[in-house]
């Protein structure tokens, strides 16, 4: 394989896909990335760690001999980083070894075989829908701060996605906070299967997202693999399988009859629990609030840090009661809220309480609340 590509083209690429490498593995081949390059003057790239696979596709400069090689995935990234800015950089593989080439700078790297690189198998994916890339986008941003990283719960460790009704609804959660982001079914989402996309297949197309938020994403899926294509014919496109387990129904935890209504800035809010948190220790993230009429206090109370209070104006008409958060948790949720008020809808201490910006609002969140 004999092939030229512009540094930034190159740099790009590999900072897509080296993400999906391990940095430790026992299967050698994995810890590469398979080059390929064509007769038509483009280049592959592919990486994968057997769950997740990203493929991209860019034009090369000039492919003097068309053939495919895998190399190491972290060294050949760290490499074209450090290459100088506007350099051209030649690939050139022969007898287990490729020689990188820029400016005056020659790298012979180990390579191993492209027949050993493993693929996943796609097999049929019948549902097959697009969607903004801003909207998936938002809709992770709005629910995977609550996906657990329990590895025993592992159905937990994803993004649900189901249909129901004309809505298509993504939801996160660890079993103290609930997040869930409804949108409206897009075409040929109609019975789709009810699948849970991993933690790891949510960070890496929240990044490629990132650079491709004027677009649309084509998302084709089974009832065990989902694969999402970014950016047309030069695109990218992650391949990942789901999690093959059973998401509990989460609709049983929404409360429907809480009766108080508390309504805060979001902005204020979230601040005051942050100031008087910073006295919490591990043992004591709970943040009391205390409400009524028209005001809410918020203090920690530290065994070893003393005390800490802090009045926060708000619209609240219910009759007065306590109730405790963990301050973090409570922080999360408060950072999804764009507008200028975010609603709680309560019921008593014990009880899980309703967030949201307002009952148009898209996201909506639950949370349980801690015995202080």
């Amino acid at each position: 394989m004999k092939a030229t590509i512009e540094r930034s083209t190159l740099l790009r690429c590999l900072s897509h896909v080296q993400s999906v490498v391990e940095r430790r593995n026992t299967i050698p081949i994995l810890s590469n990335v398979l080059i390929e390059a064509s007769a038509g003057g483009s280049v592959r790239i592919m990486a994968t760690d057997l769950d997740l696979q990203v493929v991209e596709k860019m034009s090369a400069v000039s492919v003097d001999q068309a053939g495919a090689i895998t190399v190491s995935a972290h060294l050949l990234f760290d490499i074209a980083r450090k290459l100088p800015e506007g350099s051209q950089v030649s690939f050139d593989s022969a007898d287990n070894r490729m020689v990188v080439k820029a400016g005056r700078s020659r790298f012979q790297l180990p390579t191993l075989p492209r027949d050993d690189f493993p693929v996943i198998a796609e097999g049929e994916l019948p549902t097959s829908f697009e969607i903004p890339a801003a909207t998936l986008a938002q809709l992770i941003d709005r629910t995977r701060f609550a996906i657990s990283t329990e590895e025993t719960r592992y159905y937990l460790n994803g993004i649900f996605l189901h249909v129901s009704d004309d809505e298509l609804k993504a939801a996160a959660t660890d079993g103290h906070r609930l997040a869930r982001f409804t949108l409206p079914r897009p075409e040929g989402a109609q019975g789709m299967p009810d699948v849970i996309v991993p933690r790891k297949c949510v960070a890496e197309l929240r990044k490629l997202l990132e650079e491709a938020l004027d677009t649309n994403v084509l998302v084709d899926l089974s009832a065990s693999k989902i694969r999402f294509t970014l950016g047309g014919e030069n695109g990218v496109v992650l391949t990942s399988k789901l999690i093959d387990g059973t998401f509990p129904d989460y609709t049983r935890v929404i409360p429907t009859g809480n009766d108080k209504l508390l309504k805060v800035d979001p902005r204020t809010f979230f601040q005051g629990v942050d100031r008087v948190a910073t006295i919490a220790t591990e043992k004591t993230r709970a943040v009391k609030m205390s409400l009524e009429n028209d005001k809410v206090t918020l203090s920690v109370t530290s065994p070893d840090n003393g005390t800490a209070a802090e009045e926060v104006p708000a619209q609240y008409g219910s009759e007065g009661f306590e109730i405790g958060f963990n301050a973090n948790y409570l922080k999360d949720i408060l950072g999804q809220i764009d507008g200028d008020t975010v609603e709680m809808h309560l019921a008593d201490a014990g009880a899980p309480t309703l967030i949201r910006q307002d009952e148009k609002s898209p996201a909506l969140y639950v949370l349980m609340p801690m015995r202080v």
